[in-house]
């Protein structure tokens, strides 16, 4: 009775205090105030505070309305183009468009020796090692939903970022901005923010997260923004694919996109030979052919024993530094790793670096140290000195591709010489040795 008499009287005054409550807020006779409006949704264009750089304010203000007329939010939008600001690398007065050229890639740049010093490294090689030894348990986990081998995993984390040591800190979206607005990648900078304000509206990562290399790269394997939204993995299932501090995602999104470029688990990207006595190195001319055809060409493992491909039957074969050098046979997961960076030399230090930290160090034959290649410049002047002999080189672009060497192969053979296509600087003085050639203006092309 006593409990019931209490709940009854709380009853009585909760009922007197809503009353009261409801006669203070309106009093007969006096009409209720209006519901207060929500505000109209922004419209038109997005205005911006000055970023201190009239080009990149001009350039701002068409690629703001070009993407909400593409359809992105317009929170998004404002989130990503209002911190922009110029980067003295980008749009200084010290900036030359040369810092960005083939003369400052160390693919092109450097003998293949000296580009494989720092993946070769003994200290990137015990690193990698013990990153695989360190969580044996997740490299299992990602060979086993990819199909890629943990080392090729490794090798490219390594290449891109020594393992997470140098992934940049610049803003991504102010990175790319930067380009836009130096002008000579506008259309590229401008997809792949298109691709950042992607990621943002899919909930993938937030503003913050979007830090990136000089050039727009992010995370622990530098994936582009229009890379990530193609590749990217949420693999511990956390909800976001944090390629930038999370080692599971980022490393699932390495194998997911080596996965799609074709990687075959437990097949190699290359097998170093030996070739006999008289061996034709004209047939490092780019073309596969099947493993039986080079066995009976005179090709074998430069580490005895049979070819262990497993199961793939075709490779090419390339000379790195010509016939006096270590020759390899070339297979598909070659080609997957240059999905990451079209460079011969790159794709050769992370398969090199790869099997290293899986305890096969390569190569076994020694480099042709004695012999000197040919800087960008001087590759222009092999290429407009074959050109003008009948040999096509392609585009005078100072890049040594399977064209050129394809030219200089057909040279070499004219001659009756060795016809392995590396430019060396003693090949440029053959070439050259009956007339003389300066770099002509033809166009940039296949090389």
């Amino acid at each position: 009775m006593v409990q019931f008499a209490l709940r009854r009287s709380h009853i009585v005054a909760a009922a007197a205090m809503t009353g009261l409550v409801a006669a203070c807020a309106h009093t007969p006779g006096q009409a209720a105030p209006p519901p207060i409006a929500a505000p109209a949704p922004e419209t038109g264009p997005i205005t911006y505070a000055s970023s201190g750089h009239a080009g990149m304010d001009t350039w701002r203000t068409v690629f703001s309305a070009k993407a909400l007329a593409a359809g992105h939010d317009r929170e998004v939008v404002k989130s990503v183009l209002a911190g922009i600001s110029p980067l003295e690398l980008w749009l200084g007065s010290s900036f030359q468009p040369a810092q960005t050229g083939i003369e400052d890639q160390a693919e092109f740049a450097k003998p293949i020796w000296d580009y494989l010093r720092v993946p070769m490294s003994d200290s990137r090689i015990r690193t990698g090692a013990s990153r695989l030894a360190e969580n044996p348990a997740l490299f299992d986990a990602l060979e086993a939903a990819y199909d890629v081998d943990r080392e090729a995993i490794v090798a490219i984390w390594g290449m891109e970022t020594s393992f997470g040591a140098v992934k940049g800190n610049f803003d991504a979206p102010n990175v790319l901005a930067n380009m836009a607005v130096e002008g000579r990648r506008q259309s590229l900078a401008e997809r792949e923010l298109f691709s950042l304000m992607k990621i943002l509206e899919q909930g993938d990562a937030d503003r913050d997260d979007l830090t990136a290399g000089w050039a727009g790269a992010m995370g622990h394997t530098q994936f582009m923004p229009s890379t990530f939204i193609a590749y990217a993995e949420d693999f511990d299932g956390d909800g976001k694919k944090d390629i930038w501090e999370n080692e599971a995602d980022a490393l699932a999104s390495t194998a997911n996109y080596l996965a799609h470029s074709g990687y075959t688990l437990n097949q190699p990207w290359g097998i170093e030979v030996l070739a006999r006595t008289g061996f034709d190195f004209g047939l490092a001319d780019g073309n596969e052919r099947r493993i039986e055809t080079w066995a009976s060409a005179g090709l074998v493992p430069a580490r005895g024993g049979a070819f262990e491909t497993g199961g793939a039957n075709y490779a090419e074969l390339w000379l790195p530094a010509g016939a006096e050098g270590p020759k390899y046979l070339l297979f598909n997961n070659f080609k997957a790793f240059k999905t990451y960076n079209n460079a011969d030399s790159y794709a050769f230090a992370v398969g090199l670096s790869g099997d290293a930290m899986g305890g096969q160090r390569g190569p076994v034959a020694s480099w042709p140290t004695h012999l000197t290649p040919l800087t960008v410049s001087e590759i222009k002047i092999l290429q407009a000195a074959l050109n003008a002999q009948g040999f096509d080189a392609g585009g005078v672009d100072g890049i040594p591709g399977r064209k050129t060497k394809g030219a200089l192969q057909a040279f070499q053979k004219s001659r009756g010489l060795v016809a392995d296509g590396y430019p060396t600087k003693q090949a440029l003085a053959l070439v050259t040795a009956d007339s003389t050639v300066g770099v002509a203006s033809t166009p940039s092309g296949t090389n």
